[in-house]
C-alpha cells in the first residue's frame, strides 16, 4: 500500500547549546535522498561554509560523518544534498533562506538532471535555521549537538519542547 501524504514530518532535538534545546520539525525531500536507517543519539549539526553549499565547502572536514545545516538558494536542493554527500555527511538539513518563515514548508523535489542522492535531505523552516545559527554564533560554537530522528509520540511533553517562536 503506497501512501501519499502532503508532508511527512521528521523531528530532531537540539541537545546543545542549551538555549535552543528544542524539538524541531523538518520535512523530508519528496523524491530524492535516503531515509534514516538508524537513530543518532548525539551527532553534530554543522553549518556549512559557505552556507548555500553549492560547491566546495571550506569546513567540509567537519561535515564528514555528521549532519550539515545549509541554506536554501544558489543551486538546487539536490545539488546541495550531493555536495554534503560528497563531503561524507550523513544527512543534510536545508533551511529556508527567508528567516521570517515560521510556518511554510517548501516541497523539495528533484531538479531536471538525472542525478540522485543517497543521504537523507530535510527541509527546515527559515526561522528555525536562523535561530540555530544565531545561537551557535552567540556561543562561538562550530556546531550544535542533535538527536535525530526523534519519535515525538513517545514524548508526553512534546508540545512544551517546541521552539517558543513556533505558533500552532
Amino acid at each position: 500500500m503506497l501512501s501519499l501524504r502532503i508532508h511527512d514530518y521528521l523531528y530532531f532535538q537540539v541537545l546543545s547549546p542549551g538555549d535552543i534545546r528544542y524539538i524541531f520539525t523538518a520535512t523530508p525531500a519528496k523524491d530524492f535522498g535516503g531515509i534514516f536507517h538508524t537513530r543518532y543519539e548525539q551527532i553534530h549539526l554543522v553549518p556549512a561554509e559557505p552556507p548555500e553549499a553549492c560547491g566546495e565547502l571550506s569546513n567540509g572536514f567537519f561535515i564528514q560523518d555528521q549532519i550539515a545545516l545549509v541554506e536554501r538558494g544558489g543551486c538546487s536542493f539536490l545539488s546541495k544534498t550531493r555536495v554534503v554527500q560528497e563531503h561524507g555527511g550523513r544527512a543534510v538539513i536545508i533551511s529556508d533562506n527567508a528567516v521570517d518563515n515560521d510556518s511554510f514548508y517548501v516541497e523539495m523535489i528533484q531538479d531536471s538532471t538525472q542525478r540522485t542522492a543517497d543521504i537523507p535531505a530535510l527541509f527546515l523552516l527559515g526561522r528555525d535555521g536562523y535561530m540555530i545559527r544565531r545561537s551557535l554564533e552567540q556561543h562561538g560554537l562550530p556546531w550544535a549537538i542533535i538527536s535525530i530522528p526523534v519519535n515525538v509520540t513517545s514524548i508526553p511533553t512534546f508540545e512544551l519542547l517546541q521552539p517558543p517562536w513556533t505558533f500552532w
